[in-house]
């Protein structure tokens, strides 16, 4: 059994991304990527250029940087979503200054409802120094904040750290 949401969480180029990919791969469902970022200069564009095709034809990408209701609500029991990521998706909305916790809830209710399994991946950020300055330290503390919303309503929590997964939550599929 697959489970309805996953939380792949790990640090900076901690390979969590690509462990999301194989889980995906191995539902053996209609794939759809669900990408969080936002394009602001050619290194970004060059890099999710690289990572469409390495994924390669058999995954639909949707762009959506603030709102995922639409994407996820759409989606069927025979697809499969990856959504990456909830940290880049967390940015997206501190910079437009929205309301973080009604974003919060929004998402979380989405994932809910969704009638295909997500696995969605995040940074862990809370292990490093105390930033200096309070956008830092706000957005570290909103993070942590939807890390553990996320933990707590995930079926299966995988901390990806060098590669090696590490269950904290459930079993692999």
């Amino acid at each position: 059994m697959y489970p309805d949401l996953t939380f792949v969480i790990g640090g900076a180029a901690s390979g969590k991304s690509g462990f999301a990919e194989q889980l995906v791969v191995s539902s053996g469902k209609n794939r759809t990527y669900l990408a969080t970022s936002q394009v602001f200069d050619d290194e970004m564009r060059l890099k999710i250029d690289r990572h469409i095709a390495q994924r390669g034809p058999d995954w639909s990408t949707i762009e959506a940087s603030l709102d995922l209701e639409p994407a996820l609500s759409a989606l069927t029991p025979d697809d499969v979503c990856l959504i990456d990521c909830a940290t880049m998706w967390l940015t997206n909305h501190m910079l437009a200054e929205n309301d973080l916790m009604q974003a919060q809830t929004a998402l979380l209710k989405a994932l809910a409802d969704c009638k295909a399994p997500v696995v969605i991946v995040s940074n862990e950020v809370g292990q490093g120094i105390v930033p200096e300055n309070a956008l830092s330290r706000r957005f570290r503390e909103a993070q942590g904040r939807l890390n553990i919303a996320l933990a707590a309503q995930a079926e299966l929590v995988v901390q990806v750290q060098v590669g090696l997964p590490l269950v904290l939550k459930g079993q692999l599929p």
